[in-house]
């Protein structure tokens, strides 16, 4: 890809320039059938390092037609052959770790040793969905001898799928790994914020023997090839993550379509660390979850709430492990968060600081922009926050938190719950019965207990309320792939 800019690239830059970032379909990678593309900015230093290929209408016809034509050829194929090709999609992943990691923390901030873990998370996952597609049984159901009456589980058929820029490889594998294994094809929208590690990912499994039209990937707005995938009958199912208000969108065209979903949305998590907590064990940890990705994770702990006998101990601590972040540029050793990923998250944060330490909030640490060039921000925590502060009820999806003391629990747990997301919380504890109290209360599809634990392969992931719907990973992961069918069959 050759481009012009109004300033020299670095070599990182400079070698991410000669990634692949086209579309795929049908088993090539191409450009778009029109000129429109967008620009991918480096989000250290805001210089254009790369341009995707905005898909138009025919581009996504082709694709839903390639999906429709390798449908039936990859459901039919052997599951040992199915796995056997995932696994190797998986082998190639890890392989590939350091490279693809490079790739996106180039474009998309994080730091390296971040973004090579994340790749081995999701080989992990890639393997995990592969072998559970073996368990996916039906089972037979005794009735009288003359009737066999049995339950089968079936792929959906071509599949949609829209993903953020935030996990430029987990977000799409997420995905990818369920609906491949389930035995469907797919057409898959990555963001156009984060594509050449996408464009890598699909890479690693086209090069493990995944037959031409399975996996298809197009770059454009989502509202419009949402609405495209959604109308097109051939598509039998869409799985979307993304903002709340996005996917109430989605979720209102698929509605008018009969159209199952998968919508993993915001959330906005809460921490409430009891009494009976360790405040020095609890802010340590709260703080490595807080700015893994600089925050920018819907399961990121975002609302603290400390009891108050512990709570200054607490913010001492959190403020300290918040000020040891070293931010910077993700390639360099030693950095541990790197930049927002645009400008209009590096914006979002400012607001959002402003209008705290307007309502009264204090800045306990950062509250700033790092620079003049690139989107840095420093690692922020707020105090004497009212209620009404935008932090409060927005998600902030970036490195600032709020911390709240409180006296009594079940208030704790009521003011935890009364927004409308219900994702991720958090909660901690040296107390069975207090943990017990939490596990019951929390509003959120996923609790964690004295850490911050992330998503994990065998586990399922999802939310509720407005966080959306439908399971990714554990024995539920393949669930929204397949369909269920149930047989009669008279013998005599």
């Amino acid at each position: 890809m050759t481009l012009t800019t109004d300033r020299p690239l670095t070599d990182a830059q400079r070698s991410y320039a000669e990634a692949t970032i086209a579309l795929h379909i049908d088993g090539e990678w191409r450009g778009a059938s029109g000129t429109r593309t967008r620009d991918v900015l480096d989000p250290t230093d805001e210089a254009v390092i790369g341009r995707v290929p905005v898909a138009e209408r025919d581009d996504l016809e082709a694709a839903v037609a390639a999906a429709v034509r390798a449908f039936p050829v990859w459901r039919d194929m052997s599951l040992d052959d199915r796995t056997r090709i995932l696994m190797k999609a998986a082998d190639n992943l890890r392989a590939r770790s350091a490279e693809i990691g490079r790739l996106m923390t180039i474009e998309e901030g994080k730091p390296l040793p971040e973004a090579i873990a994340e790749c081995i998370r999701v080989a992990k996952a890639i393997e995990w969905d592969a072998q559970d597609a073996r368990r996916a049984y039906g089972r037979i159901i005794p009735v009288d001898p003359d009737t066999s009456l049995t339950v089968h589980h079936q792929p959906v058929g071509p599949v949609g799928a829209i993903v953020p820029w935030n996990f430029p490889v987990g977000s799409p594998n997420r995905k990818l790994a369920a609906a491949l294994a389930a035995g469907c094809s797919i057409v898959i929208k990555p963001s156009e914020e984060a594509p050449a590690s996408a464009c890598a990912l699909a890479q690693c499994f086209l090069d493990a023997g995944l037959p031409a039209g399975v996996l298809n990937v197009v770059f454009g707005r989502s509202a419009e090839i949402a609405e495209f995938l959604i109308a097109d009958p051939r598509i039998r199912m869409l799985a979307f993550t993304g903002s709340v208000p996005v996917g109430k969108e989605i979720a209102q065209l698929a509605g008018a379509h009969m159209k199952p979903t998968v919508m993993e949305l915001g959330g906005h998590a809460p921490v409430i660390v009891a009494a009976d907590a360790d405040p020095k064990v609890a802010a340590k940890r709260v703080a490595m979850a807080k700015y893994t990705n600089a925050g920018q994770v819907c399961t990121s702990p975002s609302r603290v709430f400390v009891h108050r006998s512990l709570y200054d101990e607490f913010v001492r601590e959190f403020v300290a492990a918040s000020e040891a972040v070293v931010v910077g540029n993700g390639l360099d050793e030693g950095v541990t968060m790197g930049p927002l990923s645009s400008d209009r998250r590096l914006a979002a944060i400012e607001r959002l600081v402003a209008d705290a330490v307007a309502k009264g909030a204090t800045v306990a640490t950062g509250g700033a922009r790092i620079g003049e060039t690139g989107y840095f921000f420093a690692p922020t925590v707020l105090v004497d926050v009212p209620d009404d502060a935008a932090v409060m009820s927005e998600e902030p999806f970036g490195p600032i938190t709020p911390v709240l003391p409180f006296d009594d629990l079940e208030q704790a747990i009521e003011r935890a719950n009364e927004l409308p997301y219900g994702l991720a919380a958090y909660g901690f504890t040296d107390s069975a019965s207090t943990a017990d109290l939490l596990v019951r209360g929390f509003d959120a599809g996923i609790l964690s207990i004295n850490h911050c634990g992330g998503s994990t392969p065998e586990a399922p992931s999802g939310g509720v309320k407005e966080s959306g719907w439908g399971k990714e990973g554990g024995a539920e992961g393949l669930d929204a792939y397949l369909v269920t069918k149930r047989v009669s069959h008279k013998l005599r």
